[in-house]
Formats: structure tokens, sequence, C-alpha cells
């Protein structure tokens, strides 16, 4: 079984998940955009069971972060862990994205990436 690790930029804050990801994505929405202060987040969902975290985080809008040094991390639901990909330990990782949402906000330097599917918006 796969296992993965990753963290804040500080190390405040550590998490692991387990197994392949549900799914990978990037989305240029509004939120995103802002959230990352870049032109889009590129993020990995696993189930909920998968993921396990340590030390402190808050979290706005359901986004979490460390509350240290302002890394984003991850969005957690009962149901799903969707983790920043870049706050993975191995970079460059093999995870790569299979769709894009919120394609409508998408800089119009940056082309759609080959083989994804594309989403005006959410995923239908």
């Amino acid at each position: 079984m796969i296992l993965r690790s990753g963290s804040c930029l500080c190390g405040a804050v550590r998490y692991d998940v387990r197994g392949a990801p549900l799914r990978i994505g990037l989305c240029h929405c509004t939120d995103c955009r802002k959230e990352s202060g870049s032109a889009f987040v590129t993020f990995a969902v696993w189930p909920r069971h998968a993921f396990s975290s340590t030390g402190d985080f808050s979290t706005h809008a359901g986004r979490s972060f460390c509350p240290s040094c302002g890394s984003r991390l991850f969005c957690l639901s009962d149901a799903e862990a969707e983790l920043r990909v870049g706050s993975l330990d191995m970079a460059p990782t093999d995870l790569e994205p299979t769709y894009e949402v919120w394609v409508k906000r998408r800089e119009d330097w940056l082309h759609p990436l080959p083989a994804a599917s594309q989403f005006d918006e959410d995923r239908g």
C-alpha cells in the first residue's frame, strides 16, 4: 500500500494518506485562486479514513491551514480528505490531474491539460 506524507512549511502540522487517491484535479475557481495566491490549485482526494494528521491546524470556510506559517494543507469532510498536492513531501509527485474545474476562470495563457476532462464550473 502506498503511504504519502506531507506537511506545512514550518513542519508543525504533518499528515499521511494511505492508498491511491480517488481523483486528482486542478481548480481555477475564485476561492482557490485567492486561497493559494496562484492561478489554480492542484488537489488530490482520498477517502477520509485513509487520512491522519498531527499538530494543530486552523480552518476557515472548510479549508485547513497551519496557524503558525499559514501553509494551506487540506479540506476535510466526513467522507473525504482533499489535499493540496504542493504540501506533499515528495515533489514532483506521480499524481497527474485527470480533470479541471472552473475552466471558465482559467487564465488565457494557461492551456488545458491534454488528457484531462474540462468542466466550466464544478464536476456534474
